[in-house]
């Protein structure tokens, strides 16, 4: 089963921006950077107007999760769609023959169970925390009550998803480069866009990532990767420095 901190209700007559400033410092405490972006404003939402806004946000919930702890696990029920707050998740799938594979990274701003919305399933992969998590999220029973009352958010929200499919069908075209080192290039430059933090030499990517899930990525062989990888240290295009990938300032990608 999936490992949840407790639940926290948004107060009635508060809007979410308002009580999610002083629940999440409460929550995460103070000094820690939180995403302005409210769970009413993410995507899946857009052009939806203030009373049906407003009745999303009153659903919400959050909960603060451990580095190593899951906001759901692989194979159990779908309930949940979330927006995180503070912190990194993983996307990771297991397979068949044990291994695990990583799917994505996703970052404090992002949105985790999108498919919930028009589907009924279990979760088909895990999402673990990479640190300390803060997420804000409501049930799926709640958005089909939500539905039942308030039509629009539905017919919106399908409209909302079938922009978002042309989006990822889109990002999937990047997959087409032939030469591997470009291909693993691209993924680091779209992590470092995404995850990294901006110094003198680059883009740094601090966390650790695998040659298993830079081969998943790319859709490669793990020996194949570790050559790449060092064809682009060799050309420059990236620095190591111990677990720290920085992609140094390129005026093609910046």
């Amino acid at each position: 089963m999936s490992i949840h901190a407790r639940d926290i209700p948004i107060q009635s007559g508060r809007r979410e921006s308002d009580a999610m400033g002083c629940l999440c410092e409460e929550l995460i405490g103070k000094g820690i950077e939180i995403s302005p972006t409210c769970i009413g404003q993410m995507w899946v939402f857009a052009n939806l107007a203030p009373p049906e806004l407003s009745a999303v946000v009153k659903s919400a919930l959050r909960k603060k999760l451990d580095r190593g702890q899951y906001v759901f696990m692989q194979g159990d029920p779908g309930t949940e769609i979330s927006l995180i707050k503070v912190g990194r998740v993983k996307l990771s799938k297991l397979m068949e023959d044990g291994s695990e594979i990583t799917l994505d990274i996703r970052k404090a701003g992002d949105f985790l169970g999108e498919n919930l919305l028009s589907e009924e399933i279990d979760y088909p992969v895990s999402a673990s925390c990479m640190e300390e998590v803060l997420i804000c999220s409501f049930t799926k029973e709640n958005f089909e009550r939500l539905v039942l009352e308030h039509p629009n958010i539905g017919l919106q929200v399908i409209k909302n998803l079938s922009t978002r499919i042309n989006w990822l069908t889109h990002r999937i075209g990047s997959m087409s480069l032939t030469n591997l080192e470009d291909r693993l290039y691209r993924v680091l430059i779209n992590v470092a866009r995404e995850h990294g933090l901006k110094g003198k030499e680059g883009f740094a990517i601090g966390f650790p990532l695998t040659h298993e899930d830079l081969s998943f990525l790319t859709g490669a062989h793990r020996v194949s990767i570790t050559r790449a990888m060092k064809s682009l240290k060799e050309a420059g295009k990236i620095i190591q420095h111990g677990r720290t990938l920085i992609l140094p300032f390129e005026a093609e990608w910046i």
